[in-house]
């Protein structure tokens, strides 16, 4: 079973940018909205990525790490289609088109680590929660929740960084001792640190040596 990760940041907090550092060929980029990345690096992406291109990109499960990016806007987008729709089945549906997504990405396989990044929002007692659309999806199915680590992206002293422990009104959490409280907000690095807390597998397997190399070895 895959593991999903939330990061969550206002806009401009750096979530985007914390995947500089992984190679084209190290993550999976499912980029709903379509923007451009925001460094030169060119990674591979799906852009206009909906429910449809992430189940299937899931599925397939042939890289270690995918990221979301952002998957709020899977509802929201599908809020605005369907705006015309009255009624509370149409939340109901959102609802359980996001929970599914969340199921699909916990059922990669168990080397795998997706990511999803989302907007941040606060309740009415100011405590820290992922931007959704309406109220069934944070009722009946909590994403933080379904989430062993939960990530805060944020500006601490004019510098981008991730918050991983919480207190009491970020949603930030992780398993004791895998990172640290405050950190820059590197993604591969946070990957890097959950690999090898938990014993997964590299982001890419090493190639194996050619026949020259080994016997040099030897």
């Amino acid at each position: 079973m895959g593991a999903c990760v939330l990061i969550l940041g206002d806009s401009g907090s750096g979530k985007s940018t914390s995947l500089r550092n992984f190679e084209p060929d190290e993550v999976g980029i499912l980029n709903v909205l379509g923007k451009p990345l925001p460094f030169r690096k060119q990674l591979g992406k799906i852009d206009h990525a909906g429910y449809g291109a992430i189940h299937q990109a899931l599925q397939r499960n042939t890289m270690r790490a995918y990221v979301i990016d952002d998957a709020g806007y899977l509802m929201s987008l599908e809020n605005f289609r369907r705006s015309k729709e009255s009624g509370y089945q149409k939340f109901t549906e959102m609802a359980y088109n996001f929970e599914q997504l969340i199921d699909t990405a916990m059922h990669t396989d168990n080397d795998t680590v997706v990511y999803i990044l989302m907007h941040y929002d606060r309740d009415g007692e100011g405590r820290g929660k992922p931007k959704t659309i309406g109220k069934m999806i944070d009722e009946k199915f909590n994403i933080e929740g379904a989430c062993p680590i939960v990530i805060q992206s944020t500006i601490i002293d004019g510098k981008h960084v991730f918050v991983t422990r919480g207190d009491g009104f970020n949603a930030a959490k992780a398993p004791m001792d895998m990172l640290p409280d405050v950190m820059d907000n590197d993604l591969k690095e946070v990957d890097s640190l959950i690999r090898d807390y938990w014993g997964l597998a590299p982001l890419k397997d090493k190639a194996p040596a050619k026949k020259g190399e080994k016997d040099a070895e030897d």
